[in-house]
């Protein structure tokens, strides 16, 4: 319950709400808030004295007196024709308050509701106000009088306010305050707000019921305007909205007309109601009914566009308001200062814009056009996002789609601000990964060494993981020339290759059967201090068993064992089939033995690495026995089996056994490729075999060919978003990273 002043009158001292007032409201938004002022009004003898507490968050000039205008239009203060102001400073511990009219507390209502939205921001220095205010719990008269006169004056309204929130009829109120004087609306206005934060609506419908009953008996004043404004207040904080067609049915009757705080309140209501429409609805109405919008009025119609999640819609509002504050249509009227209200009111339009755009972004469905015409839109309008606004949105992208706002984001906090977050940098890194663009996220890794700030070690660990996965793809495809690119570029970044990133670019070496390239990469690798492993080994004896460099794929073999590196399956199947082109076949049978003594069994692909060696050199018999072996070893053969095999006996004369192999695959239910079936055909032809050709069946369809290099360039670009356009490839870079040659 809010602590309550002292409000002396002719008849006596009375007791009103010791409010903290925003500056920002519609009453005294006169200058720029720094600190909470608070006002006593104390009688004396002689003449009234209107306290001013030094702790104020006015400026240290006449607008303070200023604004007293309003307090006195307003008839808060009439009666008090000599009126002194007096400036103290308070004592550390002392509570009071700002004494305003009873509208105003409505006004703090609708201010509260703005405030959780954080339209206004507050000092956290002002803390201690908030606490005095809680603390106090009684009412003192501060001024000269007899002992009686100060005992009637002093009211503990938490205590009553404890007493009365049980009430459930105005039977129940008049049980408890029938033995008490008279008290004055201000009290039953505070205790009715805060019955509604407490959320005891009963308590506050029957204080109201009281009072009505009241005025019926013609015991005292009925509730007034201000009373059923903070009834309203006191259901928009409860949620019991079912109470608000009742009051209002209820000032209808009492011919209490309503006025702009009421209007303010029920745009309010229905914005906790989740029904912006009816609350726009209810500005509408405000100016059909010759009120005069306030401040809190055009804030919260901004603040239900944000609950329509209606950024065009915000946008479009806030430029025709400022049309109409330009043209001298806002603003005529009223004490508000309207140059001031009106920056709140754009720092806040641009704030929601900001909101709705990270709702669109975090919903299922793909929203970035809207986005993107958001920020066109703000811009053609004046409307500018913070560098914060910008990385907030960027933390909203998560999805792959979301890559073109992110990277628009980004754009614009470069081009306008000097400052980046390197947290932001890094999620963008992984976003442009997520969605495949991997030469955007290095451009942006290249802006942080170019142009701050300088990477940390999650910058590292980003961009190599998507150089590996580029590296991979080209390895993948053979494209060996773009992986020594990517070695190069990760060493001219300062990036240093480990031995993945090696093992790909020689993997895609031996793949294209660039068995100079291989040997180069190699040897660079070694020079860079990275230790070769056995995948290394692997993809350099590939490479020269390609190049049919076999005396230079047994020094590396021996080097190899000689440093401790233990083959593998892989290894050991190039060995036997470089054993096979050189015709040993007792080395052959070493390697097996080797393989069954490190407990590695040889596998089909091991018998097919020799078969194919066998056919390539012209030793259809020896293919044969090596088949026969792989029956008695039990392993089954595959497709690749049979068909080099069948091609190994056409071409050396023995059509009629490679019939018999063709025929035995097709039972087994292989597919044969039409190659076998033309060396099958072919040789029957040439050597004139007695054969019958369609036993074989129609020949199988012609394979697709294998993707060009040049074809998998292209779709290796489309895939890693690398410039298509790129200078020639110089063997050079082979041996020495060349700066930019991606460029």
């Amino acid at each position: 319950m809010q602590a309550l002043s002292i409000w002396p009158s002719h008849g006596g001292p009375l007791v009103v709400t010791c409010l903290e007032f925003e500056l920002g409201s519609s009453c005294f938004a006169s200058a720029k808030p720094r600190s909470r002022k608070k006002w006593n009004l104390v009688e004396s003898r002689g003449h009234s004295v209107l306290l001013i507490s030094s702790y104020s968050r006015l400026s240290r000039s006449r607008t303070c007196y200023r604004n007293l205008n309003c307090s006195l239009k307003s008839g808060f203060l009439c009666g008090y024709s000599r009126l002194k102001i007096v400036r103290f400073r308070e004592p550390k511990g002392f509570s009071s308050g700002m004494v305003v009219s009873a509208w105003a507390l409505e006004q703090q209502e609708i201010g509260n509701e703005l405030e959780s939205e954080e339209l206004h921001s507050r000092d956290d220095g002002d803390d201690d106000d908030n606490g005095n205010e809680d603390k106090g719990e009684e009412v003192d008269v501060n001024g000269e009088g007899e002992a009686q006169l100060q005992e009637r004056a002093r009211i503990d309204v938490r205590a009553l306010a404890s007493r009365l929130r049980f009430a459930k009829t105005a039977n129940d109120v008049e049980e408890i305050l029938k033995d008490m004087d008279e008290l004055p609306l201000q009290v039953h206005s505070s205790m009715i707000s805060g019955f509604g934060r407490d959320n005891y609506m009963d308590a506050a419908m029957a204080l109201v019921e009281w009072l009505k009953r009241k005025k019926e008996s013609g015991g005292g004043i009925g509730p007034n305007l201000f009373i059923y404004n903070s009834l309203l207040g006191a259901v928009k904080h409860s949620k019991q909205f079912g109470e608000m067609e009742k009051i209002l049915e209820d000032m209808a009757k009492e011919e209490i007309v309503p006025n702009i705080v009421t209007y303010n309140v029920l745009m309010a209501i229905y914005l906790e109601q989740g029904e912006a429409t009816k609350a726009l609805n209810v500005l509408e109405e405000i100016r059909e009914k010759g009120f005069i919008p306030s401040p809190v009025s055009y804030s919260t119609a901004l603040l239900a566009y944000r609950r329509m999640e209606d950024g065009n819609g915000a946008l479009k509002f806030f430029v025709e308001l400022r049309e109409k504050f330009i043209q001298g249509d806002i603003g005529k009227k009223g004490d508000e200062n309207w140059e001031y209200e009106f920056v709140k009111l754009e720092k806040f339009t641009v704030r929601i814009c900001q909101q709705v755009m990270r709702r669109w972004l975090v919903k299922d469905e793909n929203l970035s056009t809207n986005v993107l015409k958001l920020l066109r839109d703000m811009d053609n309008n004046g409307l500018t996002l913070s560098r914060e606004d910008h990385e907030r949105l960027i933390w909203a992208c998560t999805r792959e789609e979301h890559y073109v706002v992110a990277k628009e984001l980004y754009t614009r906090i470069r081009e306008r601000y000097s400052e980046i977050s390197l947290s932001v940098c890094n999620h963008l890194i992984w976003l442009m990964g997520k969605a495949r663009k991997w030469w955007a996220a290095l451009e942006i890794y290249e802006d942080l060494l170019d142009k701050g700030p300088s990477p940390n070690n999650m910058s590292s660990e980003l961009i190599v993981s998507h150089f590996n996965i580029l590296l991979t793809a080209a390895r993948k495809r053979g494209i060996w020339r773009w992986g020594v690119r990517l070695l190069n570029k990760m060493q001219d970044k300062g990036l240093k290759p480990g031995s993945n990133e090696w093992n790909a670019v020689l993997m895609a070496c031996s793949k294209a059967s660039e068995t100079t390239a291989a040997v180069q990469i190699f040897r660079r690798m070694v020079e860079q201090g990275e230790k070769p492993t056995i995948i290394s080994y692997g993809a350099l004896l590939s490479a020269l068993e390609k190049g049919k460099l076999y005396e230079e794929a047994l020094r590396v073999w021996d080097h190899m064992i000689k440093v401790g590196v233990k083959p593998n399956l892989y290894a050991y199947t190039i060995m036997a089939s470089i054993f096979t082109g050189k015709g040993s076949f007792k080395m052959v049978d070493a390697v097996f033995q080797e393989m069954a003594s490190s407990g590695i069994e040889p596998t089909v692909v091991t018998y097919n690495a020799i078969i194919s060696g066998c056919a390539r050199n012209g030793m259809s018999s020896a293919a044969y026995e090596w088949f026969h072996r792989m029956k008695v070893h039990n392993i089954s053969p595959n497709e690749i089996t049979y068909e080099m095999l069948i091609e190994a006996l056409a071409n050396d004369g023995k059509p009629r056994l490679a019939y018999e192999l063709y025929l035995r695959a097709h039972n087994e239910g292989f597919n044969l490729s039409s190659k076998a079936y033309d060396a099958v055909v072919q040789s029957t032809q040439v050597y004139r075999a007695t054969i019958d050709l369609s036993v074989l069946g129609p020949r199988p369809p012609d394979r697709k060919k294998k993707v060009q290099i040049r074809k998998s360039l292209t779709e290796f670009c489309n895939l890693a978003d690398v410039p298509r356009r790129t200078k020639p490839f110089d063997r050079k870079e082979i041996y020495i990273p060349q700066k930019g040659g991606n460029q």
